[in-house]
């Protein structure tokens, strides 16, 4: 009961205390779960004659390292941190972006007026202009089943793009299980709103994915997602393919959405739906081609746009026999 008593009130020792997950509450963010690293004061040594030597010593040693001697904690000093001050700075956080939400929502999307968004014909829904543009993606290989596979994502020259690189190996995993290998992937991170709810893109007024690309020649598997709430939509996804030139020069790739293809666990269904593009959830990019070898690809933005030539609701045939649902 102390102990508890010492967390709550926000006295326990850093040396004493480990740094909390973002688990501990699913409804603070990471700020709560790394404010013990960043909220401790700095602690600075009263000046005497060791103190003075030792500085003498610093400077000689060059101005990194005299950095670094400075955030060096003395062992008699005991910071406190305040649990306290780190749940109250969160929860302040989120009820400021809920308000942002609610009177965006009476403005218009993202704060434009309404009669703007419902008559844009284009929209830039990710681009690579800095590090807070790459945070917004996650990159995976097999090397989480035990593959060789190598994946890396960076930003491109003048920070004008994002390097997704690495390396494909097929070797499978000698795990006497897995038989299969070779793949890498990249894929955008879920948007989230005020106390961690999950957001959603509106693509119902578009019809076609507009992204401009430089690759090396492999063809891609492009994989949107919709809402993932439901435990059964876990493993489902609409794909359709994308194909690179290779070379120096950028392409512009249009793919109309009424071409993605429904499939459930990697597997294409006989059944196929139609994507709704209201509960768009993430977007991702796979390379599994099966040739060995390094890879690149480079993106400089990803959008949306409405192509009035293309008519096309549903490029896929269904019959009662595939799907019943829809013909009762």
């Amino acid at each position: 009961m102390a102990l508890v008593h010492k967390l709550l009130t926000g006295t326990y020792s850093l040396g004493k205390c480990p740094k909390p997950s973002i688990a501990l509450c699913p409804l603070l963010g990471s700020r709560f779960a790394n404010y013990c690293s960043s909220s401790l004061p700095k602690t600075v040594a009263v000046p005497d004659k060791a103190s003075s030597q030792r500085k003498t010593e610093g400077d000689l040693q060059g101005h990194h390292q005299r950095e670094v001697g400075l955030d060096i904690s003395s062992p008699e000093e005991k910071p406190e941190v305040s649990f306290d001050k780190a749940i109250k700075d969160e929860i302040k956080d989120h009820f400021r972006r809920l308000k942002d939400e609610i009177v965006n929502h009476w403005i218009g999307p993202e704060g434009r007026p309404l009669h703007e968004v419902l008559m844009e014909q284009a929209r830039v829904v990710w681009q690579f202009r800095g590090k807070e543009d790459l945070d917004k993606w996650i990159v995976t290989s097999d090397k989480t089943i035990g593959g060789k596979s190598e994946v890396f994502l960076k930003m491109g020259k003048n920070n004008h793009s994002a390097v997704l690189y690495g390396t494909l190996s097929s070797d499978a995993p000698q795990d006497g299980e897995s038989g299969r290998s070779g793949y890498c992937a990249m894929i955008s991170r879920i948007p989230r709103g005020s106390f961690e709810r999950k957001k959603y893109y509106d693509w119902s007024q578009f019809n076609t994915l507009y992204l401009r690309v430089r690759g090396d020649g492999r063809p891609w598997m492009v994989n949107i997602r919709e809402d993932t709430n439901i435990m059964q939509r876990t493993n489902q996804m609409y794909s359709y393919f994308m194909f690179t030139r290779g070379g120096p020069y950028w392409q512009e790739v249009k793919i109309p959405f009424s071409k993605f293809f429904f499939s459930n666990q990697g597997r294409i269904r006989d059944a196929q739906y139609q994507l709704l593009l209201d509960k768009i959830s993430s977007i991702g990019f796979t390379l599994a081609d099966k040739v060995d070898g390094p890879f690149f690809l480079e993106i400089d933005f990803i959008g949306v746009f409405t192509d009035p030539a293309h008519t096309e609701e549903f490029a896929y045939e269904n019959s009662p026999e595939l799907n019943p649902r829809l013909f009762k």
